[in-house]
């Protein structure tokens, strides 16, 4: 399920992008500042995720799948 929703979000900023395979987001510019900032804004009010400033670096919105793991984390933590 939180994949799902992080997929949704990310489509939501750029719909041309092929999140599933794409592991480079940060890496490649696809995703700027802006888009970081949204993405964490999107995960705090749809699934009630807090993600601290510690954990705002690049590897973990490099991909879907980093992104996704993080929030699995975080969702255990709180």
């Amino acid at each position: 399920m939180i994949n799902e929703k992080i997929l949704e979000i990310l489509k939501e900023l750029h719909d041309d992008v092929d999140y599933g395979s794409c592991e480079t987001l940060i890496d490649d510019k696809i995703l700027d500042s802006f888009d970081i900032i949204t993405l964490i804004s999107e995960i705090s009010s749809e699934l009630d995720i807090v993600i601290p400033a510690e954990k705002i670096v690049p590897e973990n919105f490099n991909s879907a799948k980093a992104l996704s793991k993080l929030v699995e984390e975080l969702s255990e933590d709180q």
